[in-house]
């Protein structure tokens, strides 16, 4: 990767749905070079998808939660397959510090995220967890 590439994620991270001449006009260079690239980085999986972003607000029924995850011993990689096997955990990331992991969880209800915490807990190789339901997001 390259300064040009770096600065087309960006754009794109910024805007997933900008259109190639946009892109190609705010990078100053020819449109088949910005779908060339953006070709090449996806089969080099480099990108590896589009998403829509929402706001928090937008969907006020859901709960949204973080989980700090102490991991027992070396057992982060066993840790990590399960939680990536969790339909709930929308995020997952290595951190340092006292926690090991935190997963960004979402449920429709407290009753449905007390049963995703079960299952978590249940992942072999988790020594501790603490979550927090987040409340209000200001950015």
């Amino acid at each position: 990767m390259d300064q040009m590439d770096n600065q087309l994620i960006a754009l794109l991270r910024a805007d997933a749905r900008l259109s190639v001449a946009n892109l190609a006009h705010k990078l100053g260079v020819a449109r088949g070079t910005v779908a060339h690239r953006i070709r090449r980085l996806e089969d080099k999986q480099i990108i590896v998808g589009y998403t829509v972003q929402l706001r928090p607000e937008s969907q006020p029924s859901e709960i949204r939660a973080w989980m700090a995850i102490q991991v027992d011993g070396n057992r982060t990689n066993e840790v990590v397959a399960g939680l990536l096997g969790e339909p709930n955990a929308v995020a997952l990331h290595d951190t340092n510090g006292r926690w090991d992991l935190m997963a960004e969880l979402r449920a429709d209800s407290p009753v449905d995220l007390s049963t995703v915490l079960e299952r978590v807990r249940l992942i072999k190789g988790i020594r501790h967890t603490e979550t927090n339901i987040l409340l209000k997001t200001y950015r």
